[in-house]
């Protein structure tokens, strides 16, 4: 069964069912069936085929979806492009994967970006009412299919229909292709999950073009036939709203969008009696995070995973939020977790090793890139480059990544217990650990920091948050202050480039006898 066969299928049970919301626009799964089948014969129209991509460069609409669910119908990639990034790193990435063709909302068509575009050879599309020369409209392209038949299904179980970059934190972003099987596993994961069912209602503020907004709760709730609220993007008031007036059950906000949340004046008062389960992940969620979450009696549950792991690799459950908050849970229940020392030998619980993923929810391998995908999916397992350990039941913790680990005098320090610390405090909004090459010790912990708004730190006062807290040499040698932390495009921390800016200050205080501290 392709993807656009969960939508038919609602469309003949449930018609009328609301499939989604969005700008005040209610559509069945009756009239999102119908869309699909106008996009698969317009696609055909153009010639699109089995392994064809088709990119898209837009906010969260349900066009964007029903693409998705109609290249699943012919077999096509269906590629979602960051709207964070500029033209060059489009240009990029267009170039690299040479689609059929490419989409483009209104507000991204600028003359720069159409001139580079262009000069790609690629076929574009306008979604808006404006497009450059040359370009198609969103209503020509689907005029073309009028009066053909809608394609017979027949993207295959193991056929590629997803292509999304990685973060690209610690390098290069690699694009992962995900086939029609993982994301059905990933599904099933989510399900088993969120115990998710068709009255359950799903609130998408996460972008489409990155498997959190696409995949934890988006495509799940669809294949079971829920209601999915979609928000072009996130705004806290619009969130608010969302959950009191469409009485959300589910929901998934990262890190950067429960704290935007809770420093938000509504938060104390905001009604989120209907909600059964947020989840949470991406990137390190502080304690402060959970707790708040937890206070107004709402259950917040982490998932672990990568954009090469569909992404449900690890979760928790409602009933072992609280009991085990820090955890990314458990393996997801369609996939297995190993933690593995550097001989790939299986090492016991409480051992900290890398973290290997097995299940049909893993990628096919790297767009263009083989030497990549074989040391990635060496031996039958994904491995995730994340350090982490089991306990005794099985739950996984994330120490950090590999490479981000800290050697200082023959220790290893685990950037990511240092930063929980650091994001314990109310005052610190962002948080990084990097190493800094020493002479004596090899390398010495650097903290760099962002402060809330109003906030003021002192370097005293920083360090003393560790006291008692960890081991003396886990304690921050220097302390950072910055404005923001640089991050990637899909907004995760780009530790390369605080990597950078250490060794630039480094480089700087060369020859003063000056530490670095608070700036």
């Amino acid at each position: 069964m392709d993807l656009s066969q969960w939508i038919s299928h609602h469309a003949g049970r449930t018609p009328a069912r609301i499939a989604l919301r969005f700008e005040n626009q209610d559509i069945s799964y009756a009239s999102l069936a119908g869309q699909i089948d106008d996009i698969a014969s317009a696609l055909a129209a153009h010639r699109v085929g089995p392994g064809d991509r088709i990119a898209w460069l837009g906010l969260n609409s349900p066009a964007m979806l029903a693409t998705l669910f109609a290249c699943a119908r012919i077999g096509a990639i269906f590629m979602p492009l960051n709207w964070r990034l500029a033209a060059p790193e489009h240009q990029a990435m267009l170039a690299a994967c040479v689609p059929a063709l490419l989409f483009v909302e209104e507000s991204f068509v600028g003359e720069s970006f159409a001139r580079q575009i262009a000069s790609a050879g690629t076929a574009c599309v306008s979604l808006g009412a404006a497009w450059p020369q040359g370009w198609a409209s969103w209503t020509s392209f689907l005029d073309s299919g009028r009066g053909r038949p809608a394609p017979a299904a027949g993207g295959a179980d193991g056929a590629p229909v997803l292509l999304c970059y990685t973060s690209g934190s610690t390098g290069r972003p690699k694009a992962a292709l995900l086939s029609q099987e993982a994301l059905a596993c990933n599904a099933a994961n989510s399900v088993d999950m969120h115990a998710l069912g068709a009255d359950d209602r799903v609130l998408t503020t996460l972008p489409l073009f990155h498997v959190g907004g696409l995949n934890i709760l988006t495509l799940p709730a669809l294949q079971a036939g829920c209601t999915v609220t979609l928000h072009p993007k996130f705004d806290p008031d619009a969130t608010f709203d969302a959950i009191a007036r469409d009485r959300i059950t589910l929901t998934v906000l990262v890190p950067a969008q429960l704290d935007a949340m809770l420093t938000h004046p509504r938060w104390p008062q905001a009604d989120l009696s209907s909600l059964r389960v947020i989840s949470t992940g991406s990137t390190l969620v502080p304690l402060r995070i959970i707790r708040a979450v937890h206070a107004r009696g709402v259950p917040l549950v982490q998932v672990w995973g990568a954009t090469e792991t569909s992404p449900i690799a690890a979760c928790q459950h409602a009933d072992e939020a609280i009991r085990t908050a820090g955890s990314t849970g458990r393996a997801a229940r369609h996939c297995e977790l190993r933690i593995a020392d550097v001989a790939g030998n299986e090492v016991p619980p409480g051992v900290a090793g890398e973290v290997w993923v097995r299940g049909a929810n893993v990628m096919n391998g790297y767009w263009g890139d083989s030497e990549a995908t074989a040391k990635t999916l060496a031996d039958g397992w994904f491995h995730s480059g994340d350090l982490g350990h089991l306990d005794e039941e099985g739950f996984l913790t994330i120490d950090g990544r590999i490479k981000d680990m800290i050697i200082s005098g023959g220790e290893n320090v685990s950037p990511a217990e240092v930063e929980a610390v650091l994001l314990d405090c109310p005052d610190i909004a962002e948080a990084a650990v990097v190493g800094r090459p020493d002479t004596r010790w090899g390398e010495v912990v650097v903290a760099v920091i962002a402060p809330a708004p109003g906030a003021k730190l002192e370097r005293e006062r920083v360090l003393a948050l560790f006291d008692g807290r960890l081991a003396r040499f886990k304690h921050p040698k220097d302390v950072v202050v910055v404005s923001a932390l640089p991050r990637t495009a899909l907004g995760k921390v780009s530790k390369e480039d605080v990597r950078r800016l250490i060794a630039r200050l480094a480089g700087a205080n060369a020859g003063t006898g000056e530490q670095m501290a608070c700036r």
